[in-house]
């Protein structure tokens, strides 16, 4: 029997504050607030009675018995994650029609295992999946071409749709290897290695654009490349630097 006082909740604010040190981090992460995350830490470590976290480090680190908690515990969640999942498939069996859009970033992974799962799980639904821009697939929800879409937006309220966020993909810099500069000396221009732009049409190069803009950044670009992974191509290279996110920046492992 699970002790009193072990809580998913807890679980899951436990994991986020060992994968970053940082209690800010873990609020952000978590939806809670700083306080609510030290006192669900708190009441774990004593249901489970023992010291989880090094509370004494900067990042905090866990302790022994936070080490091996956290191996049965994740497990734990990924099952509990696992399950919600399925469940949500089962929902959609009663389905007749149903007309996805996936954002083209994810073909080589998500978007194949989504759609053999939908697919297991809807034999009587006439299914039809597209991949395309964010761009085009809001576009195509809105003209009712479309009845959901997995895509990214800007933030803004869009007109007859309704928007459920699934994942936080945060802007970075990625540098050829061989650059000894930081992040202040790229965004300032002093390294002289040139910045390469996204393709001005797309929805990400708008958001970055305007992320440069809130910060005052001025920074010129003599490329602008429409592919990504063509642009994570010219890093590796050494031809510039860029901004993406942290998700392209995974798919681009190959360089």
């Amino acid at each position: 029997m699970i002790k009193k006082g072990v809580t998913l909740r807890g679980i899951e604010v436990f994991e986020a504050l060992a994968g970053r040190g940082s209690v800010a981090h873990a609020a952000a992460m978590t939806g809670l607030s700083q306080p609510a995350v030290s006192q669900q830490i708190s009441n774990l470590e004593a249901a489970v009675g023992a010291k989880l976290i090094d509370h004494s480090c900067r990042p905090m680190r866990l302790t022994a018995a936070g080490e091996t908690f956290l191996r049965h515990s994740s497990l734990a969640l990924a099952h509990v994650r696992q399950a919600q999942s399925e469940l949500t498939v089962m929902d959609l069996v009663s389905l007749t029609d149903l007309h996805l859009g996936v954002i083209d970033d994810f073909d080589n992974d998500l978007t194949p295992r989504l759609a053999t799962i939908l697919a297991d799980s809807m034999a009587g639904c006439r299914f039809r999946m597209v991949t395309d821009s964010s761009k085009r697939l809001l576009q195509a929800v809105q003209d009712k071409a479309l009845h959901i879409a997995i895509a990214a937006t800007d933030g803004d309220a869009k007109e007859g749709l309704i928007e459920i966020p699934l994942a936080r993909d945060p802007f970075i810099i990625v540098a050829p290897a061989e650059i000894e500069a930081d992040g202040a000396d790229l965004l300032g221009g002093r390294t002289g290695l040139p910045f390469l732009r996204y393709e001005a049409d797309q929805l990400i190069a708008g958001q970055i654009s305007n992320q440069l803009s809130r910060h005052n950044i001025n920074l010129t670009s003599q490329f602008e490349i429409g592919s990504h992974l063509a642009l994570m191509a010219m890093v590796a290279r050494g031809i510039g630097w860029t901004i993406t996110t942290s998700f392209g920046y995974c798919r681009a492992q190959r360089f």
